[in-house]
């Protein structure tokens, strides 16, 4: 079931396909829709990204591809009332604004020792082709732990909201309830450890209970001065 807002969006990307051949901007979007920020677009196009009503092209900022459309724009999306387009030579669905949206920045990780996160409440503005589907939210690298994984000090991890990780993953992890840490994340029985990269460090192992996952890596900003 699409929502008003997802349906609207939908036919507006549609109709700019139609008439141009190139995606919509973020900023269009944002005021055909009436919405304040571009971060609820974005929530938007993820939300039809995973129902399969939208693809995004790969290696190209912000181009986007309608697959399939709901018959009228009050029904529900059902196999007899979903429309599958045809879709058009690729040369006339490949041009795409390079958009910028902002997410939540939420102060220092440490990518050494826990330390707490969420201490503050600004905004990162991020390229949206950075970001895969679902929420995210920024956070600023504190620490030389990561640096065998090309994170540095000073970086922005573009973190995905989640609740849950894979073997391997590299999480944000809340240790009792107050410490955030940037590591990959590893299971030992009833132990979660949570492991460095770098071999200055040594892993860090907690009861399960202890920890909470609360996202996955999903990119990186990086300033040079």
């Amino acid at each position: 079931m699409l929502t008003a807002k997802q349906h609207e969006l939908l036919h507006f990307i549609q109709q700019k396909l139609d008439a141009s051949g190139i995606s919509p901007s973020f900023e269009e979007m944002k005021e055909a829709l009436g919405l304040k920020s571009k971060s609820g677009i974005h929530r938007l196009i993820s939300a039809l990204e995973e129902r399969g009503f939208l693809r995004r092209l790969p290696n190209r900022a912000r181009a986007l591809e309608v697959v399939k459309l709901p018959e009228t724009a009050k029904a529900a999306p059902t196999r007899e009332n979903v429309v599958p387009l045809r879709k058009s030579p690729p040369a006339m669905r490949l041009i795409a604004a390079n958009d910028i949206i902002e997410v939540p920045l939420h102060g220092k990780i440490a990518a050494g020792v826990p330390i707490e996160a969420f201490e503050d409440h600004n905004n990162l503005a991020v390229p949206a082709a950075l970001l895969g589907a679902g929420e995210h939210y920024a956070l600023e690298v504190s620490g030389d732990s990561m640096v065998e994984a090309g994170i540095f000090d000073g970086d922005y991890a573009l973190i995905q909201k989640a609740s849950t990780a894979r073997e391997g993953d590299i999480v944000v992890a809340l240790v009792d309830g107050q410490d955030a840490t940037l590591k990959y994340f590893r299971r030992e029985g009833q132990m979660i450890r949570l492991d460095p990269a770098n071999s200055a460090y040594e892993p860090q192992r907690y009861p399960a209970e202890r920890v909470i996952v609360q996202g996955r890596l999903s990119g990186l900003l990086r300033r040079y001065h």
